[in-house]
């Protein structure tokens, strides 16, 4: 069995349902398989998968003998569980029209892995994730998606639990939460030690809990490693940094393992780019914004 993250956790085991339109699967379409994230049993295969437009990964078949039915407890829907451990995926929907098949398991990105079709995926391709808090992901959002080399950015939450991934929860300060970014990127591109002196050019590193007018230990500076070797050059650049005497006061930075993350509300995607006149983007993320280009501009180019 693998191990999983709390929010996987909570999904799998405890029957919880990630928020529409966020899952890594929503929209994959690659050639290959789905297979369970707890216990590794194929599921599905590339041809079952549709878009289903409902904000889940949707499936109108499955490998034969891989999901086992149950009957909610409120009698009306119907859940699916792997046939081999138990592990909620979601659930399933007949009558709805929307193949030949009449059928949609509506199933939660999170409690899938994916084995990609042999040949099916080009050498090179594999893309990297780091996960960084920098004070308000309004601000931080809009500084790593002017990168070249990074294709997605997702704003959301790290270092709580599951239950208090909610914005107004995590605006209590006392959830252990930090609001970070997701940053998706190609590392023949971009590399991890560019992302980091990214990540100290565009905040103040050096005030704990803090940064600008906006205060408490959700807006902490803190890298959330996915693997020994960010921990490595995470640490080393901290260290390198402090040394140097970079900034007037120690860094005060979180380096911590990765355990998951909860991606924000809908209405905080994008949000600079949605809401660039709003005083906020004008007065804090504008400004800051256009500082970090400069500092970064030759990053920036091409």
């Amino acid at each position: 069995m693998a191990a999983l993250t709390e929010f996987e956790k909570y999904v799998i085991e405890q029957k919880g349902t990630e928020r529409p339109f966020s899952g890594e699967y929503y929209r994959h379409d690659a050639p290959g398989r789905y297979l369970c994230k707890k216990c590794g049993a194929p599921l599905y295969t590339s041809e079952h998968k549709f878009n289903a437009h409902c904000g889940w990964p949707a499936f109108d078949d499955e490998i034969p003998g891989a999901v086992k039915r149950i009957l909610d407890a409120d009698g009306h829907r119907v859940e699916i569980v792997c046939a081999q451990c138990e592990g909620h995926l979601g659930h399933v929907f007949e009558g709805e029209y929307l193949t030949d098949k009449n059928l949609r398991h509506c199933v939660n990105s999170v409690s899938l892995d994916f084995e990609a079709r042999e040949g099916s995926e080009p050498q090179g391709s594999k893309m990297a994730l780091a996960t960084l808090g920098a004070g308000c992901f309004w601000c931080v959002e809009a500084v790593f998606s002017s990168l070249q080399g990074v294709s997605k950015v997702s704003s959301g939450y790290a270092g709580g639990a599951a239950r208090d991934a909610d914005y107004q929860r995590v605006c209590s300060g006392q959830t252990g939460h930090a609001e970070v970014v997701q940053i998706e990127y190609d590392p023949a591109v971009i590399d991890f030690a560019t992302l980091l002196e990214a990540f100290f050019a565009s905040h103040d590193p050096t005030t704990l809990n803090r940064q600008g007018h906006d205060v408490g230990p959700q807006y902490r500076s803190v890298i959330f490693a996915h693997d020994d070797e960010q921990v490595r050059v995470a640490g080393a650049m901290i260290k390198a940094l402090d040394e140097a005497k970079v900034f007037a006061s120690p860094l005060v930075t979180e380096l911590t393992g990765y355990d998951g993350f909860y991606p924000a509300e809908a209405d905080h995607k994008d949000y600079y780019a949605q809401h660039g006149e709003q005083p906020y983007c004008q007065i804090v993320i504008r400004p800051k914004l256009e500082k970090f280009r400069q500092l970064f501009a030759e990053h920036l180019k091409g």
